[in-house]
């Protein structure tokens, strides 16, 4: 099928009906459905085909295009390979599953927020912790979006702050702070593009890492994003759907829509263990952080041709196996904690089985989203939105601001961030060389910029479901509550790039762009006082 404006048809109408019914599985699964008869001419046999094929390619390594007897003859005769990106991460999402169930059975987590109510008196601190946990975890998205929402969620439930605020908080620094940090799974993948676009247009005047790092302050959404997720935690901006899910936190202690049924990560079967000390967190913690990163490290070194360089090592890392590695140390001293522990009435065995329960729910949204990102792949919906950049013919001032939201669409209807960074970047350095070399960097910046966006509101978002996952909120809470946030800073950062396009400063971009950041804090705070 040619890629077309009905490309766009499967993501939005997986959003709409998201809003509209809140029923996450179907509203993906609908628009995997539609995407897939659109792919084979309304063919329903061929279509569901289609469908076995990717799902089974999932964890097994089979093209989508394989038919339904090549897969299950393939399953049969255990003539398959891992796909282990995608197995990995699943994999990681249950080992971190029964490590907060053990965290829970040795009373760690009770512990722990029993301590922080006695260090963190507030529910503006207790925002503001997680604000900073998830600025200062940056080495990758998944490791950061579980982990600061695992860490933060006993304190924050202690102050009856939703857990869609949680998760708001955790996903709104998580992916901005990835995209600025040059050290990152994030960084050295962005850098490594930039290299090839410069070699390709023999752009000579910067070095890639260099091109990040004055890339960092025209990445004006991200910068925007992290300053509004500031101001949300320090000045209580609850506004639409957040206000009501803050409302009934504090009023009545329901941290989440229990009609929307079990959270992922929801571990209310398990008895906390009397005894329970904060060690009993935060050990398994550092060991999972300490983990992850030694085999960040390690598998980077390895998969490393050349000079090893802290820049190389992030660039070939193998981030979902570190995170298995990780979660794995976790575990046992999760494990080595609950032994050394006096008998609990919940056992070990019924504990682990609980805690990979608790992330089924999550494990289930991402299978749907990785089947519908496959149908959309196949449709062309990304090189749709890229080809509309290609063929505009506009005045150079507009690309920044074209780019951004181009790249906000592509995200958004891909679900991938990254997908969009490797469509998009080495079109706009194109664009550059063909139009005005001197944009390069901002045109760059602002796909950056747009990804992230997209990455926020996108319900298919691999970050955003994670995020969701980690908070222990509802998904479609979460994807509701964050939208307004996210197209508030978005409409900053359009007005923002026009500003950079006219004037060629970002340093007046960025004035302009946090002064429109202060006049919508001071807006909100009116609004919120008057709801209040």
């Amino acid at each position: 099928m040619e890629s077309s404006i009905l490309s766009l048809l499967p993501p939005i109408l997986a959003l709409v009906m998201v809003i509209l019914t809140r029923r996450v599985l179907l509203s993906l699964g609908t628009g995997a459905i539609i995407g897939a008869l659109m792919l084979h001419s309304w063919n329903p046999l061929v279509a569901a085909a289609n469908i076995y094929a990717i799902v089974m390619g999932i964890i097994f390594d089979f093209e989508a295009e394989a038919t339904f007897g090549e897969v299950t003859r393939a399953i049969v005769a255990n003539r398959f390979a891992i796909n282990t990106w995608e197995f990995f991460i699943v994999i990681f999402l249950l080992l971190l599953g029964m490590m907060a169930a053990l965290i829970t059975r040795s009373g760690g987590s009770r512990a722990f927020g029993e301590w922080a109510m006695q260090k963190v008196k507030t529910r503006v601190g207790a925002q503001l912790l997680t604000v900073f946990l998830g600025i200062i975890i940056f080495i990758d998205d998944y490791f950061n979006s579980l982990t600061v929402g695992n860490v933060s969620r006993p304190l924050t439930d202690r102050h009856r702050i939703s857990r869609a605020k949680l998760a708001y908080l955790v996903d709104s620094t998580s992916a901005p702070m990835c995209v600025i940090a040059p050290i990152s799974s994030w960084g050295a993948y962005i850098i490594a593009i930039i290299a090839g676009i410069f070699a390709t247009h023999s752009v000579t005047q910067y070095e890639a890492l260099q091109a990040f790092m004055l890339m960092i302050p025209m990445n004006i959404y991200a910068l925007v994003a992290l300053g509004l997720v500031l101001a949300v935690a320090w000045f209580n901006l609850d506004i639409g759907a957040m206000r009501k899910h803050e409302v009934l936190a504090k009023e009545t202690g329901e941290l989440w829509n229990a009609k929307l049924g079990a959270i992922p990560g929801s571990q209310d079967d398990i008895k906390a263990n009397s005894k329970g000390k904060v060690g009993d967190l935060v050990w398994p913690i550092i060991a999972l952080i300490v983990g992850t990163v030694f085999f960040m490290i390690t598998t980077g070194i390895q998969g490393t041709e050349g000079d090893v360089t802290i820049l190389t090592i992030f660039e070939n890392t193998d981030v979902a196996s570190a995170l298995v590695y990780g979660g794995l140390f976790g575990l046992i001293i999760a494990l080595l904690l609950n032994v050394l522990k006096p008998k609990s009435e919940t056992g070990l065995g019924s504990s682990l089985v609980i805690g990979m329960k608790s992330m089924l729910p999550a494990i289930y949204i991402l299978f749907f989203a990785w089947t519908l990102i496959s149908i959309i792949g196949d449709l062309g919906t990304g090189t749709y939105l890229a080809s509309i950049v290609e063929n505009s013919n506009l005045n150079p001032m507009y690309l920044p601001v074209i780019l951004f939201i181009i790249a906000g669409f592509a995200a958004f209807s891909t679900g991938t961030s990254w997908g969009t960074f490797g469509l998009l970047l080495p079109i706009a350095g194109e664009m550059a060389a063909v139009m005005d070399i001197t944009l390069i960097l901002p045109m760059m910046a602002a796909v950056l910029a747009g990804s992230i966006f997209g990455d926020h509101c996108s319900p298919i978002s691999d970050t955003t479901i994670l995020s969701s996952t980690g908070a222990g909120s509802h998904h479609i809470d979460h994807v509701v509550t964050q939208l307004p946030y996210a197209l508030i800073a978005a409409g900053i950062t359009a007005i923002s790039y026009l500003v950079l396009g006219a004037t060629s400063s970002v340093v007046v971009s960025l004035l302009v762009a946090f002064l429109l950041l202060a006049g919508a804090v001071f807006v909100l705070k009116q609004l919120s006082r008057k709801q209040a």
